[in-house]
């Protein structure tokens, strides 16, 4: 309790010094048409929710001549951007400048303690998950340390608007996010993109093919893009205390991968492949998804270090998590969806209870490879398909494509 005490004085006494830049620089004017992205802390690219608003943004610059300026705040400045986006190093000069000076800040995860917002600035929080399975704040209990409360309450307290996409996600803010304030239904920015993959057959094959090339996976038996199939497994970050590292060895909590793919084909036919895509907090610790044996196969594909998972994912016919929200995500494109849960117990008592059933939603769950072979190749489409249109209904659940340019419509009604 005291190395606690002293650590949150320690992160307080630091929080307070490093916010003077921001006071500093509020001599110079708030620019009307700036607007600021940050994604994860500035630790990973061009991606999520605030990319796809920012692509939004972009359209209207060049359509109709509007004078945004886009400034993205980035660990890595190697990281690939549009041209229309400045990328500035994240430092805490450059944080305390650009958000000081900006009209809008879009970001998906909380602000540094020492961010201080002015009057007049607009703040969008577009988080990194809609419905989800993990608790998060007040509703993990015991396991919701001191610091984060006070981090989270930091940034809740500077948001103007947090993008919902349903019912259930603004009854989940208050105690998930510690958030009352004002929420925009627009749906996600990010599933925009895999909407639209989902309804135009021609845009779906040109990324299949695309990622056909890129990992050049051409065989005989997948010269027809008809014949090639993906399914991306994306397991979520573990460790309630994060600090427990996760590898996707067959013999830490991953499928047999050679059993998964005969599956796939038994059921659905064709030649099947998969993506593979580690949570982005597990990539930065140095985690690599080809630190298993297991993955050399050509058959699996380490994708983890593409910014974007979602221009990937808009080209896969299924789905694999454990309890990762993108599996809801994935689902607005109608593919089946599969839970491996091999430690559903223990992840419960350790981050606490999930906020849905899992045996309740459309998803097949298994606890073991044996079970997720049977869940798979019994698979119905027809009762998968009539339960996920239930979950959407029940829930007032809004994913049509069309999120960004709400956002960015929200903006230019704002400015």
């Amino acid at each position: 309790m005291i190395n606690e005490q002293l650590y949150i004085c320690w992160r307080l006494t630091k929080a307070f010094i490093q916010s003077i830049p921001f006071y500093l620089f509020r001599v110079v004017p708030i620019n009307p048409d700036r607007i600021v992205f940050t994604t994860i802390e500035g630790t990973t690219g061009f991606t999520c929710n605030p990319k796809y608003i920012a692509l939004e943004a972009i359209k209207l610059i060049v359509r109709d001549n509007k004078k945004y300026e886009l400034i993205w705040l980035v660990d890595d400045t190697t990281k690939v951007f549009p041209e229309e986006i400045k990328k500035v190093k994240n430092t805490l000069i450059n944080r305390a400048f650009y958000l000081s000076t900006a009209k809008f800040w879009i970001d998906n995860s909380r602000k540094q303690l020492e961010c201080r917002k002015r009057k007049g600035q607009i703040y969008i929080q577009t988080w990194h998950a809609k419905l989800g399975f993990k608790p998060t704040c007040l509703d993990r209990g015991a396991s919701f340390s001191r610091i984060a409360y006070l981090v989270s309450k930091h940034d809740s307290d500077m948001v103007d608007y947090w993008l919902s996409n349903s019912d259930w996600y603004d009854n989940t803010l208050k105690t998930g996010s510690l958030y009352e304030g004002k929420t925009l239904r627009t749906g996600s920015p990010r599933c925009d993109c895999l909407v639209k993959a989902s309804k135009e057959r021609e845009l779906k094959d040109k990324i299949k093919t695309g990622l056909v090339e890129r990992f050049g996976l051409y065989q005989d038996n997948t010269k027809s893009i008809d014949n090639v199939h993906f399914l991306m497994y994306a397991p979520t970050f573990r460790g309630g205390n994060q600090n427990i590292d996760r590898k996707l060895a067959s013999d830490q909590h991953a499928p047999d991968y050679n059993l998964l793919l005969s599956s796939l084909e038994k059921r659905f036919g064709g030649t099947w492949f998969i993506l593979l895509r580690l949570h982005p907090q597990m990539t930065v610790r140095g985690i690599k998804a080809t630190d298993s044996k297991d993955l050399y196969s050509k058959k699996c594909i380490d994708v983890s270090k593409v910014d974007d998972m979602y221009e990937i994912l808009a080209g896969c016919d299924a789905f694999m998590t454990d309890y990762s929200s993108s599996a809801f995500d994935a689902a607005v494109m109608n593919i089946p969806i599969f839970l491996y849960c091999d430690d559903y117990s223990d992840y419960e008592n350790e981050r606490g209870k999930l906020l849905w059933d899992l045996k309740k939603l459309p998803f097949p769950m298994a606890t073991d490879t044996r079970q997720l072979q049977q869940v798979i190749e019994e698979f119905d489409e027809n009762a998968y398909l009539a339960s996920l249109k239930r979950l959407w209904e029940e829930n007032k659940i809004i994913e049509d494509g069309k999120a960004s340019k709400r956002v960015v419509d929200f903006i230019q009604s704002t400015n």
